[in-house]
């Protein structure tokens, strides 16, 4: 294989052209003997040795009957660092800058890291990020002992074979894989760092975890691409559920890290007699049921990034999307015994194709089970276990664009009683208007005992469309893109969901699940006055004042938390506070001159405590 049929741009070729041997890797197969140590081993320790520090184990790795188990030594490592990146370049962004963080020019350690990476063996694949046409084509450069991760990129981003690369292939995106320099250069932190070059977007990750380089990071380059051409990545997972009646509606469910986005693609979750735990409520010790003797068919589309690309669109008034990936990273800390989701339990205990686990406790031969979760200490499960799933192998997965009917929002949410009130006084569900919803995008809470990232203190901000994270460039940018979603597709319903608590009572996920069987069955059909009402926090939009699925009435205070003996309309009221708190601290960054003139309305609305009816106005609905 030659490496120069990937025309890879000049300082890459050096790379390559220096470095002491090269893997060029052209499948999935040949990704997991490397994870493994080649194809007679079944274990293999990724270490490096780091100067003042001796040998360093980065990972461990167990070639498994259903693929492959990597764990970290360090329980930091499990988690993504919600503070990882940086950007070395000068173009305009709201990021913290390299040489502002770390007190020097980045093309320093940029020299230092090729420099390395010249003395490593190492793997490199092609592979387009996104979908051709809509996307770009990018390249990937890392130590060949660091198969692991190669393999967890590949499964999520995709891999062109060597065969397959056609004439014109261009990489404007690079990831360069340098680990050691976590403790050489960064004390041991996950550091990720961005060039955006002319024509190229340089991507240097300095750990292994795929989470911020492998997945989030690529995600950084979509949207980048999207500011320069006027269209979303939106961080989404997206399904079509299709009723007992055929009718089918398409969901698209947005949120922070832990806002229930993989879970909108599972079943609901059954007692062993088929009933569903609708919530157990925290004060009283009682547990409340639900019956559905028959749940809604799903047809997964997204799992956390949908492009919106412009030539989806169809003037229909709803927006359309279709994946940005090849395969989903999937948190299963909720999956604690086997029987839980059988669903997913028989898809990644005998799947198809090889899968990547993470976080999850096997041993080489084995079968990894996603409810054996490795411990971060004594009796303290890892909360961030994953699997990586090719979603080709997903039962019913749809690979054309679809046109979306709902759009949700989730926020995970605490407990909220009279002796503690909190923010958790979101209802089962809420109905929103478009501006109320825009709104929502840009706080995006981060929630309730997150259990994606390292920070969990607190209410704090995943940032506008809840991508914030990812994003190299300008919280304005992305603010006016998104309020144009919201602007031209007015035939949508919105919709807010908690998933957690919903005031004193424990839920789980079930208040998304619930909202996905009832809001399908009803199809397009309007509220009827009798059915909602403002909710008592305008920020909350319409709660539901009555609402039953297959002839099962739901309690009225899982629907409007103020109701419920154990919060009350005070206590309620000081969750409120705490909302509009939030909302004023996070709206200040979005102040600026370049928002377009009806945000800065929207925006004025919520901070003089605006009513329903005015954010109606704002962005009327169809």
């Amino acid at each position: 294989m030659d490496w120069q049929k990937y025309n890879p741009p000049v300082d890459a070729a050096d790379i390559l052209s220096k470095c002491p041997s090269l893997v060029i890797a052209s499948s999935i197969a040949e990704l997991v003997d490397l994870a493994c140590g080649g194809s007679g081993s079944d274990s293999f320790e990724v270490a490096f040795d780091v100067k003042g520090l001796g040998r360093v184990v980065e990972a461990t790795v167990a070639r498994v009957r259903n693929g492959v188990a990597a764990n970290y030594p360090e329980p930091y490592m499990r988690r993504r660092d919600p503070d990882c990146m940086f950007i070395a370049d000068d173009l305009p962004t709201n990021k913290p800058r390299f040489k502002d963080r770390f007190g020097y020019d980045f093309a320093e350690l940029r020299r230092e890291t090729f420099e390395w990476l010249k003395t490593q063996p190492l793997a490199m694949f092609g592979f387009t990020a996104g979908q051709r046409g809509m996307g770009q084509d990018a390249l990937v450069i890392a130590p060949a002992n660091t198969g692991f991760f190669a393999l967890g990129l590949a499964l999520l981003q995709g891999i062109t074979a060597y065969e397959d690369i056609p004439p014109n292939f261009h990489p404007t995106a690079i990831i360069y894989v340098a680990p050691p320099f976590r403790h050489t250069h960064f004390d041991g932190k996950q550091v990720v760092v961005h060039n955006r070059r002319d024509g190229l977007h340089e991507m240097f990750s300095y750990n292994l975890y795929p989470g911020p380089s492998a997945k989030k990071g690529v995600y950084g380059v979509l949207i980048n691409q999207g500011v320069r051409e006027g269209w979303v990545t939106a961080h989404c997972s997206t399904v079509q559920v299709v009723t007992p009646y055929d009718n089918v509606v398409t969901i698209m469910h947005e949120g922070a890290s832990g806002g229930g986005k993989s879970e909108m693609l599972e079943q609901i979750h059954r007692e062993p007699d088929g009933r569903l735990l609708l919530g157990v409520n925290i004060v009283t010790g009682e547990h409340r049921y639900l019956e559905i003797p028959r749940a809604c068919r799903l047809r997964p589309v997204t799992d956390d990034m949908a492009l919106c690309h412009p030539s989806l669109q169809n003037n229909q008034r709803k927006l359309r999307l279709t994946d940005a990936e090849d395969g989903w990273f999937v948190r299963v800390n909720h999956i604690t015994r086997y029987g839980t989701d059988i669903h997913l339990e028989r898809l990644t205990a005998q799947p198809e194709e090889p899968l990547l686990f993470l976080n999850i406790d096997a041993v080489p031969r084995s079968r990894a089970l996603i409810w054996e979760h490795i411990y971060d200490a004594p009796g303290k499960p890892c909360p961030n276990p994953r699997v990586i799933l090719p979603r080709r192998i997903v039962p019913g997965v749809v690979f054309e664009p679809v046109t979306v009917d709902i759009r949700s929002f989730g926020v995970r949410t605490p407990p909220c009683t009279r002796e503690r009130p909190t923010y958790g006084i979101i209802g089962l569900f809420h109905i929103l208007p478009p501006a109320l919803a825009w709104l929502w995008r840009l706080v995006a809470p981060r929630g309730h005992d997150n259990p994606s990232i390292v920070e969990t203190e607190g209410m704090s901000s995943e940032g506008v469309g809840s991508y914030w994270p990812f994003t190299t460039g300008r919280r304005v940018d992305q603010a006016n893109l998104l309020l144009r979603q919201f602007q031209e597709n007015t035939q949508m319903r919105y919709i807010l969901c908690p998933n957690q608590h919903v005031g004193a009572w424990k839920v789980g996920f079930m208040p998304q699940w619930i909202a996905r069987e009832y809001l399908a069955r009803r199809g397009n059909a309007q509220f009827s006055p009798e059915q909602i009402q403002p909710a008592r926090c305008p920020l909350l939009g319409y709660a539901l004042f009555q609402l039953s699925v297959e002839g099962r009435s739901i309690a009225r205070w899982f629907l409007q938390v103020d109701t419920q003996p154990e919060v009350g309309p005070e206590a309620y009221d000081k969750g409120a506070a705490i909302l509009y708190a939030f909302f004023r601290k996070c709206l200040a960054d979005f102040r600026d001159p370049e928002l377009d003139p009806l945000g800065h309305r929207i925006i004025e609305c919520c901070l003089d405590g605006g009513t329903l009816q005015d954010y109606e106005a704002l962005i009327p609905s169809n």
